[in-house]
């Protein structure tokens, strides 16, 4: 089948990664400060390492776009910072050292063309750091198109399942999930009209991240009345697309009315619901552009849904 070694190895490097976040949770350490002020912890270091290594190794000619670079790591300053992230990289990789480590994290900083993939190493890092939701979510683009999308959510959990979810999508072939605990993949797709239980909506846990009230009165208008579940991360793409939920809306902050999103926390996510038979556009029914930069420029808001109600939305949010 298409992009079938390209799954396998990237399922192999996302549950990894997976791993070495688990780990580093047991024992929350400080967050480091980027310059956007946002925080980065070294899980974030430790995972994009990890994946970056295992796509580069097999995939040589292929760019990575990940959030993170390791410029500020390898500061004399953050010489305790890159020792503490080798240490959680040797617990995947025993003969890992600083040096490796720091040229694995900087095979991130690919260009987006033709054929590349996109990382987030943990969407969701405040979620991570409370010890909640967040997702490692990663990509494959090719032709303008995401191929392939894998998400590992190690907090989440469906229907009774331990916490521990992984997502899968290939064009064209569905979507599948598979709880850490059992290994086992099985179909999902998006909630139907008669389930009325989850006819509900999700949106971030950070105000910052939307317009709440805005997105409140829009899915009133599109029918769902429920309250919202609100949620970190791309996890939300897998309530959606599990039929826990029938719209996710991230529609534009007034406080940052300028602010483009970016490839890496959508493009995983957007794949497993389209092909688990929802659709994702922006808040004026276009197509998420993946391929012309980071920063999906010509994109405002985030609408993801069910399928059933995105027509809805649109049209209140025109009006």
């Amino acid at each position: 089948m298409p992009y079938d070694r390209e799954k396998q190895v990237a399922i192999d490097a996302v549950l990894a990664a997976s791993r070495l976040c688990e780990e580093v949770r047991q024992a929350i350490p400080p967050a480091m400060e980027k310059g956007d002020k946002s925080p980065v912890t070294v899980a974030d270091f430790g995972s994009q390492a990890i994946i970056c290594k295992a796509i580069s190794e097999a995939f040589p000619d292929d760019p990575i776009v990940g959030e993170e670079d390791a410029t500020t790591l390898k500061t004399p300053e953050m010489g305790n910072n890159l020792e503490k992230v080798t240490d959680y990289v040797k617990s995947i990789i025993p003969d890992a050292t600083p040096e490796q480590v720091t040229t694995w994290i900087d095979r991130g900083n690919g260009s987006v063309g033709g054929r590349f993939w996109t990382l987030d190493p943990i969407d969701g890092t405040k979620g991570f750091l409370r010890k909640d939701q967040y997702a490692i979510a990663l990509a494959l683009i090719e032709n303008g198109e995401v191929k392939l999308g894998i998400m590992g959510c190690p907090a989440y959990a469906i229907d009774g399942d331990i916490p521990g979810m992984l997502f899968v999508a290939v064009r064209g072939e569905g979507s599948m999930k598979m709880p850490f605990s059992t290994g086992k993949f099985t179909p999902i797709q998006v909630v139907k009209a008669e389930d009325t239980a989850n006819m509900r909506f999700v949106e971030s846990v950070e105000a910052a991240h939307g317009d709440q009230s805005r997105q409140n009165a829009i899915a009133q208008a599109a029918g769902i009345t429920s309250p919202s579940v609100r949620m970190d991360s791309q996890a939300k793409y897998g309530v959606v697309a599990s039929g826990q939920a029938a719209l996710y809306l991230r529609l534009p902050s007034p406080k940052y009315p300028n602010y483009r999103e970016n490839i890496w926390d959508h493009a995983a996510g957007a794949i497993v619901v389209e092909e688990a038979g929802g659709r994702v556009t922006d808040m004026y029914g276009k197509p998420l552009d993946f391929a012309s930069s980071i920063k999906m420029v010509d994109n405002r808001g985030i609408v993801v849904s069910n399928g059933l109600v995105h027509d809805q939305v649109l049209s209140a949010l025109k009006s």
